[in-house]
């Protein structure tokens, strides 16, 4: 067991995110099995939905799953394209867990070659989470692997939006300093009752009271990360 795993189970808010590779999902054994919250993938670019997100956007919410939707940014089309696309087909629901803007590197992309600049890109991130904020009436979280971390925001650069933070072998220190976080995606290969694939598993940063408080209040981004878990774990 990995270092991070040992550490996550130790908060007391288990969830998920997950997209059309988890497959049909029984949203119902899933919440029975403890998990509280999904983030669930929504568009990407400018042109894709997920083939299952209405279906997972339905299911969990009628299991009583709190749940949010993602969008991944394809770093090759502009930054409005991609925003209005996932206004398009993500509805603003007032019990829906606030946006998320998933920003990764793609080195790997065969259709997108480039090269990834603070400079460029963070003004970019901010046009986008900005409209999101404006348009679901919620402060948007920013999803960041270590490696775009590292690259782009390590400065602090949209310190004042929430962060939801991926570390698999380690806890979030190790990699991303004393930058506070609200969500944390703690395994990669994960076991979920209702989920045949593997699927990641995520914690909320907080306590029971901390993770109510957070969804009950109208400036979530001012909750949770601000106390820290010492209390009622």
């Amino acid at each position: 067991m990995s270092e991070a795993i040992s550490y996550a189970r130790e908060y007391p808010v288990q969830g998920i995110d997950v997209s059309k590779y988890q497959g049909e999902i029984d949203w119902h054994r899933v919440r029975s099995s403890g998990i509280r919250f999904a983030w669930i993938k929504a568009t990407e670019g400018g042109d894709h939905l997920d083939e299952r997100f209405q279906e997972n956007w339905e299911n969990s919410k009628a299991a009583g799953v709190k749940r949010g939707a993602y969008h991944f940014v394809f770093w090759c089309r502009p930054w409005y394209e991609e925003i209005n696309w996932f206004k398009q087909n993500v509805p603003v629901e007032p019990d829906a867990l606030p946006p998320v803007l998933d920003v990764e590197a793609t080195p790997d992309s065969k259709s997108c070659h480039r090269h990834l600049s603070k400079e460029e890109v963070v003004p970019e991130m901010r046009a986008m989470l900005t409209e999101m904020e404006r348009y679901y009436g919620k402060k948007p979280i920013i999803y960041s692997t270590v490696d775009f971390y590292q690259a782009i925001l390590s400065d602090g650069d949209l310190s004042d939006f929430p962060i939801w933070v991926r570390s698999t072998k380690y806890e979030p220190t190790h990699h991303y300093g004393d930058r506070k976080w609200h969500f944390w995606q703690y395994q990669a290969d994960g076991n979920v009752p209702g989920i045949e694939a593997k699927v990641d598993r995520n914690v909320f940063f907080g306590n029971e009271r901390q993770w109510h408080t957070w969804l009950n209040v109208d400036d979530q981004q001012q909750v949770a990360v601000d106390e820290n878990v010492t209390d009622d774990q």
